[in-house]
């Protein structure tokens, strides 16, 4: 099977955005009254190093844990709230690189798909706010009347997690990973890189640069901030050795 008809998936953090998700989804939980001040930059002290660099299985459980109390006991609606003040914001940080990957693979006719470990509610939300056609995240599990029970739906949106969303999303739409793309570019994104026939690192760490050039996997690194789409098609090349392709203003 052709990539065409096939799907992109991009994480939100590590290649799409120039900025933080993170940081935006822990003030508007703030002005929500999710969470307190100090536990927002306990939160973020703790949440942004690991979901850049993984951590051990009990980290990711008490980081896990951490997100279903938060939602525990607030309806739907409130969540869904949550991201009214931050949205145009995470709209604004989209890497102009990653807009126009996002264009190219629009005209290859491929399902966009961006992934993340943040609330599926929100994710979705800024997918539809992008023109893109899916968003998937963390599911928390919800009871008839709409209140979060504390309980997850499904795998956390997390390192192996990714991959299995990404699994089932494939099943359900008939897509075969081994003709799908995936940008990443942090370790604990790894996962989701391999569960696709076309894996793309973005702006990488050493480590996850060091293994991008062992796999062959081509390297998106920007130089400065762009101020208009790429002009290479990192899509179609195949490379015999790990292809760097560096874009700057």
């Amino acid at each position: 099977r052709s990539e065409v008809g096939g799907a992109a998936f991009f994480d939100l953090g590590s290649s799409l955005l120039a900025g933080s998700a993170s940081i935006s989804l822990a003030m508007g939980a703030v002005r929500a009254g999710f969470i307190s001040k100090r536990e927002m930059l306990s939160g973020l002290k703790d949440g942004i190093p690991f979901l850049r660099k993984g951590a051990s299985d009990e980290r990711t459980a008490q980081v896990r844990d951490r997100i279903l109390r938060i939602v525990k006991g607030r309806s739907r609606d409130e969540v869904l709230s949550l991201a009214d003040g931050f949205m145009k914001k995470l709209v604004d940080d989209v890497r102009p690189v990653a807009a126009g990957l996002l264009r190219e693979h629009e005209a290859l006719g491929n399902q966009r798909v961006v992934v993340s470990a943040g609330p599926t509610e929100v994710v979705a939300q800024l997918a539809a706010e992008l023109d893109l056609e899916y968003g998937i995240g963390t599911t928390a599990s919800v009871d008839e009347s709409g209140i979060y029970t504390g309980e997850l739906d499904g795998p956390f949106c997390h390192r192996e997690g990714k991959a299995q969303k990404m699994e089932a999303m494939a099943s359900a739409h008939g897509w075969d990973l081994s003709s799908c793309f995936a940008y990443a570019g942090s370790m604990s994104s790894l996962p989701m890189l391999q569960a696709v026939g076309h894996p793309v690192v973005v702006e990488p760490g050493q480590q996850l640069k060091t293994l991008a050039k062992r796999k062959g996997w081509p390297i998106v690194e920007v130089e400065g901030e762009p101020t208009q789409a790429i002009k290479h098609d990192p899509l179609r090349s195949r490379h015999p050795r790990p292809a760097v392709l560096r874009f700057s203003v």
